[in-house]
């Protein structure tokens, strides 16, 4: 069974440690992910800034940043063009499976490297972008992130993080709402024209972290066509746990189908972005999880859950 994963952070990790896409020791490298069945990943530019920026020592500014990982980005999949190839539209991704060839889709995580500009959008999707994740841990031009705070959390989208996801639908971007505060969800869904998804995000029943979301929100993002990309952050999954089981993930997934339907299950594994240990180990253990999702879902609705649900925002979006 092939699937697609709408987030990983591994650009980031071989930025930084200088490590190649094609085999490494992190969660995902190409190699692993070929023999995996890996139909397309969405790879995500994480903009480091605040204490993440002094975590892993950036100096640079959100857009200088960028453009060197950005540089990676391309260096990896032009030296690795044999098994991945860059997905800028649906056609892209069907063209390339058929050619053995794994698609890549470049994202943003935080959209700060916005900077309150709308023109930069356009540029953004000029240089490949797809999908951008409205904010991280942070506020920026476009609103506020989750927080355990009723007040914070309630806090709406800015008027700018309106026009922007506005522009976004008209481009072809996908809007992520994964990391947003519950009021800029809402105004996601009351603003948008497009499907839009939360990449990497679980369920707010089976664990209260507040970057997961809760029936209510599930059943809207179904109600608008969009998907929910599991997370597989130990504790995301399980309060307090440092271990992902693959039973934790299936709980969650099964639980999505159930209040945002069927057509919203999908995979964001976060892999390369999250702390402490799976029992499957990274992208090789997807056929363990797939293998268990088997017991609860049919052949085809495994492959909407691995691939169609996905490739379908995509198309509506793109």
């Amino acid at each position: 069974m092939h699937y697609i994963d709408l987030h990983c952070d591994t650009i980031m990790q071989c930025y930084f440690d200088n490590k190649s896409l094609r085999e490494n020791d992190l969660n995902i490298d190409l190699t692993r992910s070929k023999e995996a069945g890996l139909m397309a990943q969405c790879m995500a530019i994480f903009i480091p800034t605040n204490d993440s920026a002094a975590h892993y020592k950036v100096t640079q500014t959100p857009g200088d940043y960028f453009e060197s990982c950005l540089a990676k980005y391309k260096r990896e999949l032009s030296l690795n063009a044999d098994l991945i190839a860059p997905a800028l539209l649906p056609q892209d991704i069907e063209r390339n499976f058929a050619e053995g060839k794994m698609s890549s889709i470049l994202t943003v995580e935080d959209g700060v490297i916005i900077d309150g500009k709308l023109a930069r959008l356009d540029e953004l999707y000029g240089l490949g972008v797809r999908l951008i994740t409205l904010t991280w841990n942070y506020e920026n031009c476009i609103g506020f992130p989750q927080s355990p705070d009723p007040g914070l959390m309630a806090l709406g989208l800015k008027p700018f993080g309106i026009e922007a996801i506005r522009r976004m639908n008209e481009l072809g971007i996908i809007v992520d709402v994964s990391h947003l505060s519950e009021g800029g969800f809402h105004d996601v869904a009351k603003h948008v024209t497009k499907p839009f998804i939360a990449s990497h995000s679980c369920c707010r029943t089976f664990c209260g972290a507040t970057r997961n979301l809760t029936d209510s929100q599930l059943s809207i993002l179904g109600d608008r066509g969009g998907v929910c990309g599991i997370n597989f952050a130990p504790y995301f999954l399980v309060k307090d746990s440092m271990h992902t089981t693959i039973e934790s993930i299936v709980s969650h997934m099964r639980h999505i189908r159930t209040k945002a339907g069927l057509e919203a299950v999908a995979f964001g594994s976060d892999f390369d972005g999250f702390s402490g240990e799976a029992e499957f180990g990274g992208c090789e253990g997807m056929p363990k999880i797939i293998e268990a999702l088997s017991n609860f879902f049919s052949p085809r609705e495994l492959e909407m859950i691995c691939y169609k649900n996905a490739l379908r925002v995509f198309k509506d979006n793109f």
